[in-house]
């Protein structure tokens, strides 16, 4: 059975409503991996490449936060990825929100707080200058993207098309809702999977 490496936005956790909304809609057909990532950016490319590297996903699937890393990651293992709502500019994100804040949603380790702090924000911001530097004529058409038309927060489509062919819209916001998710996100990523089958019987069969 296939694999998708979910990795949720700066507020969420592995088991926020979007993390369901993916297991549900790939029930019998992928899994669907949803692990807590760490606040911070590199120590959160660091576990996921960790995961990567065990299980092997077929595809990574961002939203946000987790795009931006997933964005990144995907030309590192050669995966392909499909990015909701890419975030690439967390420093901006960041700034506005300095203190203290609780994750929308339980995470495994029981512990709900985070600090948004300098030091955080200069960590993503050396991200930042470097994000799109493993980007090649290879992945241009196997990083995907999906903007919501509602989204207030992040207005990345015209960066994203400067890297990328494949740019997609839904009729939401910046947190896609389960049934956007079971609406648009799960039937793009079912067509990558799908697209990209050949490559990964080739390679990993």
């Amino acid at each position: 059975m296939k694999k998708i490496l979910f990795l949720h936005g700066f507020f969420a956790t592995g088991s926020c409503p979007m993390a369901k909304a993916l297991q549900e809609a790939f029930v019998g057909k992928a899994v669907v991996l949803t692990p807590d990532l760490p606040l911070h950016p590199r120590e959160a490319l660091k576990a996921n490449s960790t995961i990567i590297d065990r299980e092997q996903p077929n595809l990574l699937l961002g939203n946000s936060c987790g795009a931006f890393l997933a964005q990144m990651l995907a030309p590192v293992v050669d995966i392909p990825a499909l990015l909701g709502n890419p975030h690439f500019k967390m420093t901006e994100f960041l700034k506005e929100r300095i203190g203290e804040h609780e994750y929308k949603a339980p995470r495994r380790d029981g512990n709900q707080r985070l600090v948004i702090d300098e030091a955080l924000i200069a960590e993503f911001a050396e991200l930042e200058a470097i994000q799109f530097a493993h980007c090649n004529p290879y992945y241009k058409n196997r990083v995907w993207g999906l903007f919501g038309e509602k989204d207030t927060l992040a207005h990345f489509s015209p960066l994203f098309l400067e890297h990328y062919s494949n740019a997609f819209h839904f009729p939401g916001g910046h947190t896609p809702t389960e049934q956007e998710v079971k609406t648009w996100y799960a039937p793009l990523a079912t067509k990558i999977l799908i697209e990209f089958s050949e490559y990964y019987n080739e390679h990993f069969a």
